[in-house]
């Protein structure tokens, strides 16, 4: 009887260590606010569609393990993508819909050509096809940054920013995300195989492009927007 109550003792325990190891080892995702980033292009040969502009982006970063853990090996986290979503500081969604997320460095996308007939042409954008910039496995103790917004020359608005800039009209003030004059919270929920991670952020878009930034979302912020 003993014996056998050892066995089944040592079955579940067994299993439990399988268990606690498997749950150390799955991707950790935290967040980090980046500094903005500033661009001028006036010198440029190419005429872009703006002279200078700032992007605003946080950093995503699948935690290593303890040390006391180090023997183990976290798991990457595949094919992380981002959906972000603008609110008003009472807690309204400014555009009732997420943007999909773009990571920041990636090869910028270009329209695909279709040549239907002989003189007919359709211009297609290929956005859904470039996973390399929607998608992205981040490895353990590595980072990514993701785009939030930019603001350009001297708009007093700003726009959401991700591949859909590129196809906009204007170019790179993409109505569709435009943010007029104000304050907001940004949440930023990132998925990777099943598992998700939010954070949150207040964006400032009442100030000069010089001051226009991402801060930490205030508590009252969180306990609005978390649910």
């Amino acid at each position: 009887m003993r014996g056998t109550v050892d066995v089944i003792f040592g079955a579940i325990l067994s299993i439990l260590i399988t268990i606690w190891i498997e749950f150390l080892r799955k991707p950790k995702i935290s967040f980090k606010k980046t500094n903005a980033s500033d661009h001028d292009y006036s010198q440029f040969s190419e005429k872009r569609p703006a002279n200078k502009a700032r992007f605003l982006s946080v950093t995503i970063r699948n935690k290593p393990l303890s040390w006391m853990v180090q023997w183990l090996s976290r798991n990457t986290a595949l094919q992380c993508h981002a959906e972000i979503t603008f609110y008003h500081l009472d807690g309204q969604d400014v555009f009732g819909r997420v943007m999909t997320g773009r990571w920041s460095g990636t090869i910028e996308p270009i329209p695909a050509i279709q040549i239907l007939g002989d003189k007919n042409q359709i211009f297609i954008s290929n956005i859904d096809s470039s996973t390399s910039t929607t998608r992205k496995d981040i490895y353990t103790g590595e980072e990514s940054d993701l785009d939030i917004a930019a603001r350009f020359d001297n708009d007093e608005v700003c726009f959401g920013w991700n591949d859909e800039a590129y196809f906009s009209k204007p170019a790179w003030r993409n109505q569709k995300w435009k943010l007029l004059p104000g304050r907001y919270v940004v949440k930023v929920e990132i998925t990777s195989a099943g598992d998700k991670a939010v954070n949150y952020y207040r964006l400032l878009n009442d100030v000069d492009i010089s001051s226009f930034r991402l801060e930490e979302a205030q508590p009252d912020d969180i306990k609005r927007f978390k649910v």
